[in-house]
Order: structure tokens, then C-alpha cells, then sequence
């Protein structure tokens, strides 16, 4: 298992990058993991990209520090619907699985500064193993 952290660790799809840095040149409020780990990925086009990594809506189960498994979903701001387990890619816990792999660690800080912790361990869907490229 890796520990998901540093910048390079990371791999996103040519489309996802785009769509990304055009939030942040936007203004998006973004976590500045986030930001720093968009100059540091590895970037792929849609059509190479491995099937364990986390893409835009792809939907994983991550299992917490308690090895509580929860289904989640990696989405833009406008679609986020936390309690449905659709999480914005600009929030804490989206920032940080944003580009991961299966048995990936991530670590991320909630707003009222608890650290948290978990694995990846599975990617259930992925738009583009499924062969849509352009979610």
C-alpha cells in the first residue's frame, strides 16, 4: 500500500486535468493539495488510463481508520450530494482521492481540523474503462 500525498503520486486523465485548472483559474475555492498535486500528476489520455485509478466519477469504496467501507463518488461542486456519498472533487475528502489507486492510503482534514484516514479498496465504476471519455 502507498501512502497518497505527494504530488507525483497521483495519475489523472487528460480531460479531468483540463476541466480541473479551468475551476482554478475560475477562482474555485481549492485545496492547495489540490492545486499542488494537479502540476504534479501524472497525466494520461482518457483512453489509457488504468481501471484502479480514481477518475471523475468514478465510484469507489473506501474503507476508514474503523474499517467502516463507504461508497463514494468523486464529482464536481455542482453535483456533491455528501449524504448520497457524492463528493466534490474540491472538498477535503475529494481532493485527496482524486487520481489515487486501489490500496491507495489518503489522508485529508475535515473544516474543523480532524485528520482522517483511509484505503481504497475498490473501484466499482470508472467512467472510462466503462469507454466514456468525456464525463
Amino acid at each position: 500500500m502507498s501512502f497518497s500525498t505527494s504530488p507525483g503520486d497521483i495519475t489523472l486523465t487528460e480531460l479531468d486535468h483540463v476541466r480541473l485548472a479551468a475551476l482554478a483559474r475560475r477562482g474555485a475555492p481549492m485545496p492547495a493539495s489540490l492545486s499542488d498535486r494537479l502540476d504534479g500528476a501524472e497525466i494520461v489520455p482518457s483512453r489509457q488510463v488504468p481501471p484502479d485509478v480514481v477518475t471523475m466519477y468514478a465510484r469507489l469504496q473506501l474503507v476508514d481508520a474503523e474499517g467502516r467501507r463507504r461508497p463514494l463518488v468523486v464529482c464536481y461542486p455542482d453535483d456533491a450530494e455528501p449524504e448520497a456519498g457524492f463528493v466534490s472533487v474540491l472538498s477535503p475528502l475529494g481532493a485527496a482521492l482524486i487520481g489515487c489507486r486501489v490500496g491507495d492510503e489518503v489522508a485529508w482534514v475535515t473544516p474543523d481540523g480532524r485528520r482522517h484516514t483511509g484505503r481504497i479498496d475498490a473501484v466499482d465504476f470508472q467512467p472510462e474503462a466503462s469507454g466514456d471519455f468525456t464525463t
